[in-house]
């Protein structure tokens, strides 16, 4: 009896780190997606090569989908395979590049309003995680 439940709690140990480290790399990968994306569409903004050669910047697009669906695939796994999880991990992650992006490329301060919405954004994947 002992040793059953001995295995049970070490297989419940090792999924759960399983699943973290899916839920990192996703993360990551999501991370890595928003701000590729950002460059993408808003370097017209700061960085001439963006603005004269839109075609180029559109073809990043092929890689961008790699970088996103092995995100996706990562995160719905470690939320056995639940898909909303990923969806807002991936919309929270999201806003933190583009808060922090927008500000380091484009001087647009963190205003009451985005640190707010930051804020809600890391509540939201507080519940995916621990809810």
């Amino acid at each position: 009896m002992g040793l059953i439940l001995e295995q049970n709690i070490q297989k419940e140990v090792t999924g759960s780190m399983e699943n973290i480290n899916l839920l990192i790399k996703g993360a990551f990968l999501f991370l890595v997606g928003q701000s590729l994306v950002f460059y993408q569409i808003n370097g017209q903004f700061f960085w001439e090569l963006a603005k004269k050669y839109p075609i180029m910047m559109s073809l990043l697009g092929v890689p961008i989908s790699f970088v996103y669906i092995y995100a996706t695939k990562y995160t719905v796994e470690a939320f056995d395979g639940s898909l909303w999880p990923q969806r807002l991990i991936g919309f929270a992650v999201g806003i933190v590049s583009f808060s922090f992006l927008t500000y380091y490329h484009l001087g647009e301060p963190i205003t009451l309003k985005t640190g707010v919405t930051l804020l809600l954004a890391f509540i939201i994947v507080l519940i995916q995680i621990f809810y």
